[in-house]
């Protein structure tokens, strides 16, 4: 019999089975879309049986638990029968946790994370720590902790791999941000998500940290109703608080212990605003740890951001090209323009996830010169802005996007690719949209 059921066989699903499979307990992985034919060839290796296509739901409904994806809404018809029939349903995170022998430093927010957790695992890294690191970016927990024992993990986790924990407890938290995102899954009620966001410290105790944002509104109005029982240090460019960090104009702060750390903001590899915040969190666990102000300095300065996340791709006769294919939100989208110097050439569209672009109204009004709408329905977008931009064009590949922006383009702008939405419309992923993007820029 069956002992648990794998729902999703993407990085997630195929790293539980193969922590399923290396526990001795039987496991039966079934996806309702095509799986990977990576995924297939681990999962014929581990032995475990699978399926793709379809959803068998008598054998399914023989197991006690199962560990979904986090791809898989919270309120699918195939979820809701099997809390009907009293069946255990766990994240894959939730999965990994019951295994993990080490210690977990777990990082959320809207916007920020992937960046953040590099930065942590980069800075550990460095101070020699036994680290690895994953979750919602590169392995998955499950199967970072099949793969070896290790003294910390450094896991980035979304909203939907929080909704199903239920022991899962980080000795140390970051919560960088809250904004509107994924609103779909949560019946476009915000505070909902926002109380998943904080799913990641509901299993704290005074022997652990939380690590927030001082300056958002959602984070904070939560922590006045809801109080964190772990040692709270917040992070603030408008606050100097006491156990946390800070900036001023010139310099980053942490003062949490007899040894305060500073350094010059414009030695921080990471520039602009949102990343002197995920600087400051990267840096307060860091501290937590004792790992060596110079240590930390270091780090801070020689650390290299991800593929598509405001990647300078080159420039063609004066015009600059960035990959921002990873900002599938508005918010993203902000802090992306709010960093921009030159005139923008600005590349967005894909799959709206019920947006409001008035926030961006201020800054497209100050920087951005044309809009490229690239999906297959922009309706909702060029609404947006028409009378707001002048010149607004539509594109149906990437390809087909640079080649009007660099004809748009004079010598001191930037375009930037730094779409708002989903990419599934067009592309497999945002990193095929970044890839097919920096493939077009190197044709011209």
């Amino acid at each position: 019999m069956t002992q648990i059921a794998i729902i999703g066989a993407g990085e997630s699903g195929t790293g539980a089975a193969m922590l399923a499979s290396k526990q001795g307990l039987t496991a039966f992985v079934s996806d309702k879309g095509k799986i990977a034919d990576h995924h297939k060839e681990t999962l014929q290796q581990l032995g475990v049986d699978w399926e793709e296509g379809m959803h068998s739901e008598d054998r399914l409904m023989q197991a006690q638990e199962w560990v979904v994806s986090p791809g898989i809404p919270l309120h699918a018809p195939l979820l809701e029968k099997a809390r009907r029939a009293n069946i255990n349903l766990i994240s894959e995170v939730e999965f990994a946790w019951r295994y993990c022998k080490g210690k977990v430093i777990g990082i959320t927010g809207s916007n920020g994370k992937t960046t953040t957790t590099l930065l942590t695992y980069h800075i550990l890294k460095k101070a020699g720590l036994d680290v690895c690191v994953g979750g919602n970016v590169g392995k998955s927990f499950a199967g970072l902790v099949a793969s070896g024992d290790h003294a910390w993990y450094v896991i980035e986790l979304s909203s939907f791999q929080l909704d199903g924990i239920q022991s899962f407890r980080p000795h140390i938290a970051i919560l960088l941000n809250i904004t509107p995102d994924h609103l779909d899954r949560y019946e476009y009620d915000f505070n909902q998500y926002v109380a998943s966001k904080f799913r990641i410290g509901m299993n704290q105790t005074e022997a652990d940290h939380f690590i927030f944002c001082q300056d958002d509104p959602a984070v904070t109005g939560y922590m006045e109703q809801h109080p964190q029982q772990a040692h709270q240090h917040p992070f603030s460019l408008n606050h100097q608080p006491q156990n946390g960090a800070y900036a001023t104009r010139d310099q980053l702060f942490i003062h949490l212990s007899q040894t305060p750390f500073a350094i010059m903001i414009h030695q921080l590899a990471l520039q602009g605003k949102h990343n002197l915040y995920n600087s400051m969190a990267a840096a307060i666990a860091a501290r937590i740890l004792d790992i060596r102000n110079d240590l930390i300095r270091e780090s801070l300065t020689d650390f290299q951001n991800i593929e598509h996340r405001l990647e300078l791709v080159g420039s063609v006769h004066g015009i600059r090209f960035i990959n921002d294919s990873k900002a599938t939100n508005v918010n993203s989208v902000w802090y992306a323009l709010e960093s921009m110097e030159k005139p923008v050439i600005w590349i967005a569209g894909g799959i709206d996830k019920g947006n409001d672009y008035s926030m961006l109204d201020d800054l497209v009004k100050e920087k951005v010169k044309a809009l490229i709408c690239l999906g297959t329905d922009n309706t909702k977008l060029r609404n947006a802005y028409e009378g707001k931009i002048t010149d607004i064009q539509e594109a149906h590949s990437a390809e087909e996007a640079v080649k009007m922006a660099y004809r748009l383009g004079r010598k001191g702008d930037t375009v930037l690719l730094s779409p708002a939405c989903s990419s599934f419309d067009l592309f497999e992923n945002y990193e095929d949209r970044g890839r097919q993007f920096k493939q077009a820029v190197r044709s011209l």
